[in-house]
């Protein structure tokens, strides 16, 4: 089951550019730690959060998505310091979630400045805890990965927000 604020995000998204899923690769934990340094110079002493299949060590995207939960009152400075550093993000929902992209060594980093009183930044919390405390749901979720690979953008994301929808109707 879909949200209607979920079908208006995922309408929005490619029905022809595909997805190429990947095993996990290790090198991901040199590369988040060089980002992660080279961010807290920029933000200062801040929380930095890596989310997503590289965190879980499982296929997908191949990319690190790192998470920077910030106070309403804050979201601003922070958008401000990573743009002058990033350029604009490629993505922003005013004091909720902006989205930065830059690679590093290869590999694509999603920088998102988030809300961490949004509900969306809470169920990622809530999501990602529950795959790590049920091996067998975070096998499930790998396959799903897996299966989607070749798939449109807008095909993949929709399996996988169905997919967390249903396990956060679990808790």
């Amino acid at each position: 089951m879909l949200t209607s604020e979920q079908k208006k995000w995922l309408d929005h998204l490619s029905d022809t550019k595909k997805i190429s899923v990947v095993p996990y690769d290790s090198k991901i934990k040199e590369v988040f730690k060089m980002i992660k340094a080279e961010l807290i110079k920029i933000l200062g002493k801040v929380r930095i959060s890596h989310r997503g299949s590289t965190f879980l060590k499982i296929s997908g995207q191949g990319e690190i998505d790192l998470y920077i939960p910030v106070n309403k009152k804050d979201f601003n400075v922070f958008i401000v310091k990573l743009s002058n550093y990033l350029g604009e993000p490629g993505s922003l929902y005013e004091f909720k979630r902006a989205r930065f992209v830059k690679y590093l060594d290869g590999i694509k980093i999603e920088i998102f400045v988030i809300n961490r009183n949004d509900s969306g930044w809470k169920n990622s919390i809530k999501f990602e805890k529950h795959l790590k405390n049920n091996p067998k749901a975070l096998q499930e979720y790998e396959k799903l990965k897996i299966k989607a690979n070749g798939l449109s953008v807008k095909e993949y994301y929709t399996l996988k927000t169905i997919f967390i929808n249903k396990i956060l109707s679990l808790s």
